[in-house]
């Protein structure tokens, strides 16, 4: 049984990566340098804890489905891991989807929420045969002229939409949580259809009775902020739709539960604060049955993302300088608002901790002092931390920022053109697992290593400027003579003839 904690053990091996790093002379193991000033890693043994736990408490007679929220973690690696180990993933643009297929998934275990499908997306959706959560009434109505369009007759049409499975995000209205950015069952959020507003219950039990092919349901009300009570409250208004669909579909249409599966979504809150994990997968699983219990008489689709990967994630710069302005202390670093957005514009919603390591990899102490640890944007509130009680900071020090495995390294902000980081997956030796279950997360291989009884393997390379560059645009202007280039197009052989004289 696995403890509620990432644990003595998880910060031990946590803490052995760091020291390998930070003594590393070889090149099998990650550098942290001039040239490498700033480095993700990634435990690569939380990430498969975690979603074995959550797999163990959601078993039932129920189908279940854990799709993992791309957008926490669009690192093709882990996905794949996701992908084999039989997990689906939930995406919301067409990049996602495009990832979500090159990292493995099949059609059928991909769920597409996007809030603005083009008629394009809807269609490579249908095509494909993905699962997808219709946002809003006109969506709607977009779906049904792609199923006329390519149906000859009911009998096709319904054919069609099988493959397909789809239904219709709910916004329950249940409230807002402590960050209003992420509260997503607010009265006036932009996601779904809000069920309170007038007429809209009976609409959406009209657009359902008018089409067998609306077999599930999506809410998602839960997020950082958010308390398990309240998410499990907006589950239980979907429910309860879900049953009066169902009731009234047998009553006019003599159709036998036309809503099988309800995807709850994810957004179980993370203890950013410690090592401890809290709330638990079990926790949520708990409340759920206890509140709604109805909800495991239908197929389930859930989708986790920073629940399940913000422990497995941790920050690794140096610090570049120390100094005191105004009797702050500020250490300046190369970790700021490329890799920590949210805290960066909202520090109050996304706190951070923040462990300081001496230039030779061994935790500080030191006596502690108010201080400022800074990023190298140029703008003042580019901070991981503000006046926080921490070891004094040195120049060549190094600082560790745990619990950043979700949403932080992985959707790099070029804010300054700052490149892209490297993420570095990290593991014990090969010798204490399965290689066959774990190769596709890094264990050792022909070019892998071991350090401190640490192996590491890599996840995304770093960006070169030259590949910062190549974002910056074309190289002159270029008049719209013939044709608008195509989004990826190399304007660069038309330059002669386009740009002005």
């Amino acid at each position: 049984m696995h403890s509620n904690q990432s644990g003595p053990s998880v910060q031990v091996i946590r803490n052995r990566a760091i020291k390998a790093i930070a003594n590393s002379t070889e090149g099998h193991v990650p550098q942290l340098d001039d040239a490498t000033p700033v480095i993700g890693l990634i435990d690569l043994d939380q990430i498969e804890t975690a979603y074995q736990r959550l797999s163990s408490v959601f078993v039932g007679q129920s189908e279940i489905l854990h799709a993992v929220a791309c957008k926490a973690v669009p690192l093709q690696p882990l996905l794949r891991f996701y992908a084999e180990a039989g997990a689906g993933c939930e995406v919301a643009s067409p990049g996602e989807l495009e990832l979500a297929l090159a990292a493995g998934f099949t059609p059928e275990t991909i769920v597409f929420d996007s809030p603005a499908k083009t008629m394009t997306e809807l269609k490579r959706a249908v095509s494909l045969g993905v699962s997808m959560n219709i946002d809003n009434f006109e969506e709607l109505e977009r779906l049904d002229a792609i199923f006329d369009g390519q149906a000859t007759s009911a009998q096709a049409s319904d054919s069609v939409v099988t493959s397909a499975r789809v239904g219709v995000r709910i916004n329950p209205q249940s409230g807002t949580g402590t960050i209003g950015a992420l509260s997503t069952a607010t009265q006036t959020s932009k996601f779904g259809i809000g069920l309170a507003d007038p007429g809209a219950r009976e609409a959406l039990i009209e657009a359902y009775l008018a089409r067998p092919w609306l077999t599930q349901i999506h809410v998602h009300s839960g997020s950082q902020g958010i308390g398990l009570d309240q998410a499990a409250a907006g589950i239980d208004v979907v429910v309860e739709l879900a049953k009066e669909v169902n009731a009234r579909a047998a009553q006019v249409h003599g159709r036998e539960r036309q809503i099988t599966r309800i995807d709850i979504g994810g957004g179980l809150p993370v203890n950013f604060a410690g090592e401890d994990i809290t709330p638990t997968f079990a926790e949520y699983r708990a409340v759920l049955e206890e509140q709604v219990p109805d909800l495991f008489d239908f197929d389930i689709i859930t989708e986790f993302g920073r629940a399940l990967l913000a422990k497995a994630g941790t920050i690794l710069t140096h610090v570049e300088y120390a100094k005191t302005t105004g009797g702050r202390h500020i250490a300046m670093t190369h970790a700021g608002v490329q890799v920590a957005t949210r805290t960066a514009y909202a520090p109050a919603d996304w706190p951070l901790r923040v462990l300081p390591f001496t230039p030779d990899g061994n935790p500080k102490s030191a006596e502690a002092v108010p201080t400022d640890v800074a990023g190298p944007a140029c703008f003042a509130g580019d901070l991981l931390a503000r006046e926080r009680m921490l070891p004094r900071l040195d120049a060549g020090d190094i600082v560790a920022v745990p619990d950043t495995g979700a949403y932080y390294f992985s959707n790099p902000f070029s804010y300054n053109l700052l490149p892209r980081v490297p993420v570095f997956g990290y593991r014990v030796g090969a010798s204490t697992g399965d290689a066959d279950v774990h190769s596709h997360l890094g264990e050792r291989d022909s070019d892998g290593g071991s350090e401190q009884g640490v192996e590491f393997s890599l996840i995304r390379r770093g960006q070169s400027l030259a590949e910062v560059l190549a974002q910056s645009g074309e190289t002159r202007l270029q008049p719209l003579i013939t044709e608008v280039p195509k989004a990826g197009e190399n304007g660069a052989k038309r330059q002669g003839a386009l740009a002005p004289n």
